[in-house]
């Protein structure tokens, strides 16, 4: 498994990517650090990569009534990571579609 999981493409993450059009967000590996993630965008996207800031995110319980009575479960935990790429670079995910 890789470093990096999948970007992110959620309202907020597009609404930070717009107001700093330098910036991205991605799921990342939880025994991934900082140096690892800059390498792996700079090689995957061949761009530079000025700042990571990383996030872990612990899963949440929840449940849901159904016939047979009432679920429990829990969602995975996860890490993030905002990428800070150098002044006029920008990363295209829609590119290959």
């Amino acid at each position: 498994m890789g470093i990096l999981i999948k970007p992110i493409l959620t309202e907020k993450q597009t609404a930070i990517s717009e107001k700093f059009s330098n910036r991205y967000g991605f799921r990342v590996a939880p025994s991934a650090n900082k140096v690892e993630i800059k390498k792996a965008v700079e090689e995957l996207y061949s761009v530079t990569v000025v700042s990571v800031n990383t996030m872990n995110y612990a899963g949440k319980r929840k449940s849901r009534n159904t016939k047979a009575g009432v679920i429990n479960g829990k969602t995975p935990a996860f890490k993030k990571a905002i990428i800070t790429l150098k002044d006029g670079e920008s990363i295209d995910f829609f590119s290959n579609i």
